[in-house]
């Protein structure tokens, strides 16, 4: 008796280590070590959006208390990833959270809507680019805010209709875009004067240039909307004719310490774009609709019921060289829309996100082609793919460790297989190839580096 009974507690201890190095088991509580958040957004009376953190080792819900509470969307994350923020439509509130402690460390109202927001350092000081924002007893409209997560102070520096705004690597360089302008504001936000600095208005006391504001005019920028930085250069995307410019669309080349263009290379369209290496790649469509997709005839592209397209264009920049520009046989045929979101894997998926695009089919109830916003190079072998699915691109997150791109897209959180360019299925924890969080997915950022 006491033998079967030894048998059969070894047995058990067996198969009960089997199991637990068999199949893997997510981790639960604060042994999370590889946190991505999403932002949630409010969909129904039911659903309280908040920030939700996914575990991305298993790409599974977390199972941790959720961060702030609003309809979020829009997020920035600080290059270390010690500060993560969300901007809340309803309440145009930006939330700023401690990752490490995952607790909030203050919100500021800022004076409008944004699309565009950085922290570009560890401290808790962030910039919003809001174009309708005013100020009593001031009559421009548009402003960078700048917003002390500490202090819950906000404070600004008006630059009319500005739309977009991209920082330099120690936050003591400002690129501001404004919609419908021919020119781009350079700020020193440090020597910016409280409560609000109207530095950059010509009817200041101290008109631009000056300390704290420089306007950068030049015959070859034509409706910039955006642009890479790099040290001491920053490449700026042209948006020209898409953008109600009289230009060609265009990357220029801004040398930060003299704020002057010194080259520029014409491309088939530029709203968005990835810098590696030496090598651009930029998106955007070029005209108001984007060319006819029927007259990109690159063997690459797939053939599609959708009329117009986008393009994605790859620039060296050791030549300033585009062999894609202006050559239809040789063009790559994205979807159109407005390009916002791209992201480069370790594997060399350069995955190509825009928003409004032309949608075809129903990802939800699939028949004949289905295709939304999202493209998928492989920058390897040449090769295009326009996954069947449906919706605006909001987020894109790769990783360093794994294999793995998040995608933010149609309200839902796809996980990609980098290997294939298809939805990735792990029988145990993602089935279907999307984490279920519930609620409009409006962003996803990584938290932790792996």
């Amino acid at each position: 008796m006491k033998k079967r009974i030894l048998v059969l507690v070894l047995g058990l201890w067996a198969s009960l280590n089997i199991i637990a190095c068999g199949t893997p088991q997510p981790a639960s509580g604060n042994a999370v070590t590889m946190r991505v958040l999403a932002s949630q957004g409010v969909t129904t009376a039911v659903t309280f959006g908040a920030l939700v953190t996914i575990n991305g080792e298993f790409d599974t819900l977390a199972g941790l208390p959720p961060l702030g509470s609003g309809d979020f969307g829009l997020m920035a994350v600080s290059p270390s990833r010690n500060i993560a923020t969300a901007f809340d439509s309803n309440s145009n509130t930006v939330d700023a959270f401690n990752t490490a402690t995952e607790k909030s460390i203050g919100n500021v109202h800022i004076q409008g809507a944004t699309i565009s927001m950085v922290v570009p350092t560890a401290s808790p000081l962030g910039y919003a680019a809001v174009p309708t924002a005013t100020v009593n007893g001031f009559s421009f409209i548009g402003a960078v805010d700048v917003m002390n997560f500490a202090t819950g102070g906000l404070t600004a520096i008006a630059v009319p209709s500005a739309q977009m705004v991209v920082s330099n690597s120690n936050g003591t360089q400002l690129l501001v875009f404004s919609s419908d302008s021919d020119a781009i504001t350079v700020l020193a936000p440090a020597v910016a004067l409280p409560p609000v600095d109207t530095s950059c208005l010509p009817t200041s006391n101290s008109p631009p240039p000056n300390a704290v504001c420089t306007i950068v005019q030049d015959s070859r920028l034509s409706r910039p909307v955006n642009a890479i930085i790099s040290g001491s250069t920053a490449y700026v995307l042209n948006c020209g004719l898409q953008c109600g410019g009289t230009q060609q669309a265009s990357v220029a080349v801004l040398d930060l310490g003299s704020l002057t263009i010194t080259s520029t290379v014409q491309v088939n369209g530029a709203t968005d774009a990835l810098l590696n290496g030496s090598t651009l790649y930029v998106a955007g469509t070029g005209t108001p609709t984007g060319p006819l997709c029927s007259t990109l005839t690159n063997s690459i592209n797939p053939a599609t019921a959708a009329t117009y397209c986008g393009t994605l264009d790859i620039v060296d920049l050791n030549t300033m060289t585009d062999p894609y520009f202006n050559s239809p046989t040789t063009e790559i045929a994205i979807p159109d829309g407005y390009h916002q979101r791209m992201d480069l894997t370790q594997d060399g998926q350069l995955f190509v996100g825009s928003r409004d695009c032309t949608n075809i089919g129903n990802a939800n109830n699939p028949s004949g082609e289905v295709r939304g916003c999202l493209a998928i190079y492989n920058t390897f072998t040449n090769a295009l793919v326009i996954p069947p699915d449906n919706g605006n691109v909001d987020g894109l997150q790769g990783f360093t460790t794994r294999y793995i791109e998040y995608v933010a897209e149609g309200g839902n959180l796809r996980v990609y297989d980098t290997t294939k360019d298809i939805l990735y299925i792990n029988a145990d924890f993602l089935p279907l190839g999307t984490i279920g969080v519930v609620g409009y997915v409006g962003d996803v950022k990584a938290i932790d580096f792996f």
